[in-house]
């Protein structure tokens, strides 16, 4: 093999090896998340779009002449002179051919990953925020109940009009307050639940993801 496509097939490897590793099931994508936070990466990220591009364009490139190439020696063999063909020729066309389309193929899946891990990571961080404002939002709740039956039990043990009608008041504005934060955990647990739909969706887009690369992965092992 050329260094050209010598390099090709170890960024392939490299690409293989970053996906195994994104998709090992004990990492979690909120972990993942804190990985990409790193100062060394946020400096990569803002050279990545171009960077992706530029290797899009250059596997793109590769795939087409490597395209050339095979229809190149697929029409020589079928010629008079085919017996000049070495054939070891035509199978290291092919490989190359392998090489480059996979690379491109895993590079888009690759950067799909990544959107999704972060995407899910995110969603994930929100979920435990609003878990964490209902649970919040429940004690408070617990917390003016009790203070308003403790209010009640007092103001059955007094029997003066007076301290009734400032008991009352209490109860009163106790009762408002425990009816705002009804509307509040109403108001959280819908966040909550919208939350969790965009996660179950962040989710299955992943697994769409996962379906659609086994079906590809079975279309190119067809096709060769």
């Amino acid at each position: 093999m050329t260094f050209q496509w010598t390099a090709v097939a170890t960024f392939l490897y490299c690409e293989i090896a970053v996906i195994l590793v994104l998709c090992l099931p004990f990492i979690s994508p909120l972990r993942w998340q804190k990985i990409f936070t790193i100062p060394l990466w946020s400096k990569i990220a803002v050279f990545w779009n171009k960077m992706f591009l530029t290797i899009i364009v250059l596997l793109i490139v590769l795939f087409l002449d490597a395209i050339r190439e095979v229809r190149k020696y697929s029409a020589v063999q079928v010629n008079e002179k085919a017996a000049n063909v070495n054939t070891n020729v035509f199978d290291h066309i092919q490989i190359n051919l392998y090489l480059s389309g996979f690379s491109l193929f895993l590079w888009l899946v690759l950067r799909r990953t990544v959107t999704l891990l972060t995407q899910l990571a995110k969603g994930m961080a929100s979920h435990a925020a609003l878990e964490s404002q209902v649970n919040d939002a429940t004690e408070a709740a617990k917390k003016y109940m009790a203070e308003n039956e403790k209010l009640q039990e007092a103001l059955n043990e007094k029997g003066s009009s007076k301290k009734k009608d400032s008991a009352e008041a209490t109860d009163e504005k106790l009762k408002k307050e425990v009816e705002h934060l009804k509307a509040e955990l109403q108001k959280t647990s819908n966040s909550l639940h919208k939350a969790n739909n965009e996660v179950t969706a962040v989710k299955k887009q992943s697994e769409g993801l996962r379906r659609e690369y086994d079906h590809l992965m079975k279309e190119y092992e067809r096709l060769q």
